[in-house]
Formats: structure tokens, C-alpha cells, sequence
């Protein structure tokens, strides 16, 4: 595994990411053309409509299957990182951080991490500007 840092730390799982929702993309298309296909032929439509509509329900499975499980880990993040903060300063984190923000502060050191979070909330940094002032990253290692 490469050394995560601020160029490289996202996380793509090929098989998920790039060929499942390809194949979805692709058989969603393919299914609506054979809808219109059908209909301008003046053929049966149930078939070609019943296998458009589990295409289009695929598309939102795929789509809600990831954002459920990290809305479940933002809020995590969030807590932990509050809770990191309020053992380093004891006081709770600015509430005018966002959680964009948050996810990025997670990579700061300890001793980065409330000198970037105050800056965060008075300056309102991106997540962007966030990472790139990161001296010595923190690595998530414990993701799958």
C-alpha cells in the first residue's frame, strides 16, 4: 500500500466504482433505447419497460448503497475529531467548521490539528486548502 499524503489518499475500488457502474450506465442506457425501440415499432412494451425499470432501481441502489454508509461514517468523524479536539484544547470544536472540513482536519497531527482547526472556522479554508497545509499527514489505515 503507497504511503497515503494529500496527493494520494482517496480511495476507488475498481470493480465497484469503474466496472459496476459502467455495466449499470450501459445496460440503463440499452434498456431505454429498446423502450423506444419497442414503442416506435408498436411492439409489446412490458418486457423492454420492466427491464428499464430494474436498470434505473440498480442505478439507485448503486448510488444509495455508498452515500448511506458514509453519511454513518461523517458523522463518526465528526466525533471522533470533536472529540479529539476537546482532549487537546477541552473545548468543543467551532461549530462553523463544516463537516467537508472535518474529513479533511482528520489527517492533521495532533499538534497541526487546532492550529489548522481554528484557522478552518476564522478563515474558512476549503477541505482543499485544508490538506495542502498539512506538514506531516496522518494516515487513515484502517480502511478498507
Amino acid at each position: 500500500m503507497l504511503q497515503q499524503n494529500n496527493a494520494h489518499h482517496g480511495r476507488y475500488v475498481t470493480g465497484y466504482h469503474f466496472i459496476l457502474s459502467a455495466l449499470l450506465l450501459f445496460g440503463t442506457i440499452t434498456a431505454l433505447v429498446n423502450v423506444y425501440l419497442q414503442w416506435a415499432a408498436h411492439y409489446d412494451m412490458l418486457n423492454s419497460i420492466l427491464i428499464a425499470v430494474l436498470f434505473i432501481c440498480g442505478l439507485f441502489v448503486f448510488w444509495y448503497m455508498r452515500q448511506f454508509p458514509l453519511r454513518a461514517q461523517d458523522r463518526s468523524i465528526r466525533a471522533e475529531e470533536g472529540l479529539r479536539h476537546y482532549i487537546l484544547t477541552h473545548k468543543q470544536l467551532d461549530s462553523r467548521i463544516t463537516m467537508a472540513q472535518v474529513i479533511a482536519l482528520r489527517f492533521a497531527p495532533d499538534d497541526e490539528f487546532v492550529v489548522l482547526a481554528d484557522r478552518a472556522a476564522k478563515e474558512n479554508l476549503t477541505p482543499k486548502e485544508i490538506k495542502q497545509e498539512i506538514k506531516n499527514w496522518r494516515a487513515d489505515n484502517h480502511r478498507m
